[in-house]
């Protein structure tokens, strides 16, 4: 049934348009939100957290980690419930893991971002080292901004089906995110803003069957060296505890921020991850 569902969903594809002059690729790609199909399969989440208690021995046995602090950030309309086991997970393997510690995101209201920065400037004097961010679907927004604007504070930003390229409509959280957060129309400036990259280790992980964000709009651009793309079988809402997104994290926040190399997909590994950094040669899977 699963398959027979998946080989329905394959054809839905994001609607092209006419790219402008400077017009990112993935950006030009996907306009339209993800099809009704795929937001009927975010229904498979509690599936994706029984699979991520499965697993948990194999995960365990992964190397550890060396303790430096994570902070987690959740998504539109999420806590930091929703972001629990993925820190627990981190702190399993080695991690500080820490919450945001602002209730409910609903947008980037007065005050908020704000409490970011107070929020990583403090676990950066707490632990006398940078901070990697870990930042789920609008949480990874926060995330990229904050290593822009704070650098060296920063280790690494990891983003789980963040839309950071794109247009916002191309999500079918759009109207809620326009009621809570009472913008009602994009800034282009910011948007373009919000494309760059931060200049630090940058990793994208993102599904093609997301059924909130357009998978195009969580594409680095292949120019930067210290971005890439990951691509897992998860849903959006199941995607922090996704057991595939839970590895690819673990091995991202192991790297040395000196020596970063992109993810390896030799081995077994190429069963399970597709990695895209190259937005064209993403369009030419479909």
């Amino acid at each position: 049934m699963v398959s027979t569902l998946y080989a329905r969903i394959r054809p839905c594809r994001p609607r092209p348009i006419r790219p402008e002059a400077g017009d990112d690729p993935a950006s030009a790609l996907a306009l339209t939100a993800p099809s009704l199909w795929l937001l009927m399969l975010e229904a498979r989440a509690p599936w994706e957290a029984m699979g991520l208690a499965a697993v948990s021995p194999w995960l365990s046995k992964m190397p550890s980690g060396d303790g430096h602090p994570v902070l987690v950030l959740p998504g539109l309309g999420a806590s930091d419930i929703s972001t629990l086991a993925l820190r627990r997970f981190l702190k399993r393997q080695g991690y500080s893991a820490h919450p945001w510690n602002q209730g409910l995101n609903l947008g980037p209201r007065e005050g908020v971002l704000d409490g970011c920065r107070e929020r990583l400037q403090a676990l950066c004097a707490e632990h006398g080292a940078p901070v990697s961010i870990v930042g789920w679907s609008l949480g990874g927004i926060y995330a990229r901004e904050l290593a822009k604007e704070m650098p060296e504070q920063v280790r690494c930003v990891i983003t789980l089906g963040t839309p950071f390229t794109g247009h916002p409509k191309a999500t079918n959280a759009w109207r809620f995110y326009r009621m809570v957060s009472r913008q009602q129309a994009p800034d282009e400036e910011l948007l373009a803003e919000v494309r760059k990259p931060p200049p630090v280790p940058t990793t994208s992980i993102y599904s093609k069957t997301d059924g909130i964000v357009a998978w195009p709009c969580s594409i680095n651009p292949a120019r930067h060296a210290h971005t890439e793309n990951i691509e897992v079988h998860a849903s959006h809402i199941g995607m922090g505890m996704n057991p595939l997104a839970m590895y690819a994290i673990a091995d991202r926040l192991r790297q040395d921020p000196a020596h970063w190399k992109r993810f390896d997909v030799q081995g077994a590994r190429r069963w399970f991850f597709k990695v895209a950094h190259q937005p064209e040669v993403v369009a030419q899977w479909y």
